[in-house]
C-alpha cells in the first residue's frame, strides 16, 4: 500500500515538473483542496514522502490533475465544442479536443466533468433544451467511447438560457450553439 502511495506521489511530482514552468507557474483560477503549501521536498526521506502521500490522498492527485487543465498549450484548455446549426453531430475539427479530454478522465478517475449543453435562441425554448441535452450526451458518448467512465462525466442542458453572446445574428448564434467541459 505504502509503495502505491510513494509511486502515485512521485507520477503527480513528476507530472507537475513537465506541465509547470518558471513563466507559467499555477493560475489563479486553479484552487488547490488539499490545504498543502507545496508537496515537493528536497529529497528527505522516502518515508516522510509516503506519509504525505497518504496524508493527500485522492484530493492532492486531483488538484495535480486539475493543474493539467490550465495549462494554455494543451489541448485540454480548450474545454467548448461548438456546433452546427439544429445539429448534435460532433464536428471533426472537436474529435482530437475530445480524445484528450476522455485520456486526462482515464488517467484521473477521481476528476468528474460537467458537460452543459446551449442552444442558439431560434427554437422554443423546450426544443433548445432538449438540443442542449442532445448535444451534451454526444459528446458524453464519444468520451465513453474513448474511455473515460460514464460515472465521471454528468450532462446538462441549458438550452438558450445562457448565450455566450447576446447577439441577434449568426455570428451570436454559432457561439451559443455549444457545449462547455466544466470541471
Amino acid at each position: 500500500m505504502i509503495k502505491k502511495f510513494l509511486l502515485l506521489f512521485f507520477l503527480g511530482l513528476f507530472v507537475t515538473a513537465c506541465t509547470t514552468t518558471p513563466e507559467q507557474g499555477e493560475g489563479p483560477d486553479v484552487v488547490d483542496k488539499t490545504g498543502s503549501a507545496d508537496m515537493a521536498d528536497d529529497g528527505a526521506g522516502d518515508a516522510e514522502a509516503g506519509s504525505e502521500a497518504q496524508a493527500f490522498g485522492a484530493e492532492g492527485d486531483q488538484a495535480t490533475a486539475l493543474q493539467e487543465l490550465e495549462n494554455p498549450e494543451s489541448l485540454l484548455s480548450v474545454r467548448i465544442i461548438y456546433f452546427d446549426y439544429d445539429s448534435s453531430t460532433v464536428l471533426s475539427q472537436f474529435e482530437e479536443i475530445i480524445q484528450a479530454h476522455a485520456g486526462f478522465l482515464q488517467a484521473n478517475p477521481g476528476v468528474v466533468t460537467s458537460l452543459e449543453g446551449h442552444a442558439d435562441e431560434r427554437g422554443s425554448r423546450e426544443y433548445n433544451l432538449a438540443l442542449g441535452e442532445r448535444r451534451a450526451l454526444a459528446v458524453k458518448q464519444q468520451l465513453v467511447v474513448l474511455g473515460a467512465s460514464p460515472e465521471q462525466v454528468r450532462t446538462v442542458s441549458y438550452g438558450e438560457e445562457r448565450p455566450a453572446d447576446p447577439g441577434h445574428d449568426e455570428q451570436a448564434w454559432s457561439l451559443n450553439r455549444r457545449v462547455e467541459f466544466v470541471y
